[in-house]
């Protein structure tokens, strides 16, 4: 059974799917033992709390960043976590953290990466004016945005797009390709070679498509 810390800034909405994948039987062989949040009101933390699993506000007044994340990776260690998932949590990790997780940090981006890296990805889309969008789990890497990719979901761009409809778009796929990488990481389908995640046997079966927006197409997002 492989165990999971969860680092969020927020609502935890994608926490809040992985949990529920992982309440289901979906993800048979994961469990979140600790969620963590530099954020004192982070709703996140309350359906933790809710759910029975161990929920802390970490502090970083008056801490560096380095200071702040061997706070945090003492923590995560103190509960033997094997891999760190990051759910909107809205701070840069520092080279200590990843190193101390190297291979080990999962993290989900609002665009169809490498393209609108950082923040405001929807909007990047948008003024962009491209026709297609989407979401990225993949690993964490030091560069920001750049780790080896996992899954992607491809949302459509529709001509009366504003950021918010874009984002509550994409955030329905988010809830599906999530907890998707986190049940292939916790049943060993997932390697790396080189840059490219390979994936053991076919994982399309597992109910996500991408939206076709022409129509004829099967729509699980």
């Amino acid at each position: 059974m492989y165990r999971l810390g969860v680092l969020l800034s927020g609502r935890g909405s994608n926490f809040e799917s992985i949990l529920k994948a992982i309440e289901s039987g979906y993800i048979k062989n994961g469990k979140i033992v600790v969620v963590l949040s530099n954020k004192a009101n982070a709703r996140g933390l309350e359906k933790a709390k809710e759910a029975h699993i161990d929920a802390l506000f970490v502090n970083p007044e008056g801490l560096s960043r380095d200071e702040y994340d061997r706070k945090l990776v003492e923590i995560l260690r103190s509960y033997n976590v094997d891999y760190v998932i990051l759910a909107g949590y809205m701070r840069i990790l520092s080279d200590c953290f990843i190193d101390s997780f190297e291979g080990k940090i999962l993290n989900i981006h609002p665009a169809l990466l490498p393209s609108f890296k950082g923040l405001h990805a929807q909007r990047q889309a948008l003024e962009a004016g491209v026709r297609f969008a989407g979401a990225t789990v993949h690993f964490v890497t030091k560069e920001l945005d750049s780790g080896p990719i996992i899954i992607q979901s491809v949302v459509p761009v529709f001509d009366n797009d504003t950021e918010d409809s874009l984002s509550d778009r994409i955030l329905k796929s988010e809830h599906k390709i999530y907890p998707l990488a986190v049940k292939l990481l916790c049943e060993d389908r997932i390697s790396l070679k080189g840059n490219r995640v390979l994936i053991d046997g076919d994982f399309l079966d597992e109910g996500f498509f991408a939206i076709n927006p022409v129509g004829g197409g099967r729509d699980g997002v």
